[in-house]
């Protein structure tokens, strides 16, 4: 499994998240139809934490089965 941000990212996009704002190294991803906001920590090419990861993923309604 790759814990990227980056991966994270598609996964979002591909549900339905979009990007809405940046500060500093955490971007914003917003997702009309549920109206939820995910935060995304972004540090270069370091990979996040497992549990971040699937901490996020929680967050934004999608379940470990569906990636």
């Amino acid at each position: 499994m790759n814990y990227s941000a980056k991966n994270l990212i598609t996964i979002l996009e591909k549900k339905g998240y979009f990007f809405k704002r940046a500060n500093g190294s955490h971007q914003l991803y917003y997702n009309q139809k549920t109206g939820k906001t995910v935060i995304v920590p972004v540090h270069g090419r370091k990979d996040l934490a497992k549990g971040t990861f699937f901490t996020i993923l929680k967050q934004a309604g999608i379940d470990k089965s569906e990636i």
